[in-house]
């Protein structure tokens, strides 16, 4: 297989370096997680103009038609910048709901919104007792003259907090965890009914608890087929994981560079702490892991956009194990290497490590997606 990239792919790749290299360092980050939304308005806004955030998109709706690989080049950039835009939960996940499920009018709409940025939107399918289960939805939505009325809660709505528009799951009919039955609506989180309750995640980034009161959304607020929007959002978050693994391999790549410098120039007994064997026995260890996690990364990128299949389940959920696991690893060791600094605020491998542990969780945990994989195993 050749995994040489082209020179469109490579030029994109700088691109998404360069923008996050000079206008990402660590103090600016700092000040853009105090900022009113909790990341850079004007960065996005640079992310739309530059066009990165319309390579996921048809050309039809002013996009690039990208794949999997080019969003891994810019996730993985982003990653490792540890950049606090929600570029995943609005272009990724919702635009790539809207694309798939949306009616041509939605798609007219919002995906060129999206690609230039003048739109963010967010996805809230998580809800208090889910644990990673899609299809686990106790929100519901009941049919009323002209539309449909909401009620519910939805749980760590990642970008939630500023969203302009969000897509919200909802049980249409059935069982709470009927795979059937499952909705999808475009809420205005200003409607009356709706209550937003803003924190930060572990890693700095923002999201909200989403609270839905006798919400009413208009019939044409609907997307895609009503009861049959499960098998989206299934193939939606399987390239969410895809791209999230690539994002991790970013952060992975920054902590193991920081660390090997670290290695390099921390002094004891007279020479740097990097001679010791037992310390570089350690470090290849964690070069071990970003190997793994980058070849994973790279065929989850190759599979993300094709048809849902078992086949391609599968990859995902091994490359979600495998980069989740090394997440881990590469997060503990990194600190233990460095020692105390390395938990300290001011200090940029701390907000590394607890990235990393943030993404081994999002989109599943190692042992939800270990599972996931032993259950697509076929016996010959």
């Amino acid at each position: 297989m050749d995994f040489k990239l082209t020179e469109e792919q490579l030029m994109l790749q700088d691109t998404a370096a360069r923008l996050v290299r000079d206008t990402y360092g660590f103090e600016q980050r700092e000040q853009f997680g105090q900022s009113e939304h909790g990341f850079s308005r004007a960065f996005m806004q640079q992310l739309g103009e530059l066009g990165l955030c319309a390579v996921p998109f048809a050309e039809t709706y002013g996009g690039f038609g990208g794949s999997g690989v080019e969003t891994q080049l810019i996730m993985t950039e982003l990653g490792r910048g540890l950049c606090l835009e929600p570029f995943l939960p609005s272009v990724i996940f919702a635009g790539g709901l809207v694309a798939q499920s949306g009616t041509e009018a939605q798609k007219e709409t919002l995906l060129p919104q999206l690609g230039n940025a003048s739109l963010q939107m967010a996805v809230a399918v998580d809800e208090p007792q889910s644990h990673y289960q899609l299809h686990d939805v106790q929100t519901i939505a009941e049919p009323v003259t002209g539309g449909w009325k909401l009620n519910g809660r939805k749980s760590v709505v990642v970008g939630g907090q500023s969203a302009g528009l969000i897509l919200v799951s909802a049980r249409t009919s059935h069982g709470v965890r009927d795979e059937k039955g499952i909705s999808l609506f475009l809420l205005d989180p200003r409607a009356r009914g709706v209550r937003r309750r803003s924190f930060a995640t572990m890693d700095g980034r923002m999201a909200c608890e989403l609270y839905l009161e006798d919400v009413f959304v208009n019939a044409s607020a609907v997307l895609g087929e009503v009861g049959r929007a499960l098998p989206a959002l299934q193939y939606q978050q399987g390239r969410c994981i895809a791209a999230q693994c690539a994002e991790a391999v970013g952060s992975i790549e920054a902590a193991c560079k920081l660390t090997l410098d670290y290695l390099k120039t921390r002094k004891q007994f007279g020479q740097p702490i990097g001679k010791f064997q037992a310390l570089q026995h350690r470090m290849v260890d964690m070069r071990i892991e970003l190997d793994q996690a980058t070849s994973m990364s790279m065929l989850a990128a190759c599979v993300a956009d094709q048809q849902d299949s078992d086949e391609r389940s599968r990859v995902l959920a091994a490359a979600k194990f495998i980069v989740s696991r090394a997440s881990r690893f590469i997060a503990d060791q990194s600190i233990q290497l460095h020692g105390g600094i390395g938990l300290t605020w001011e200090y940029v491998l701390s907000h590394h490590a607890k990235h990393l542990l943030m993404v081994a969780r999002q989109f599943g945990d190692d042992d939800h997606h270990l599972q996931a994989y032993a259950k697509l195993l076929h016996v010959a």
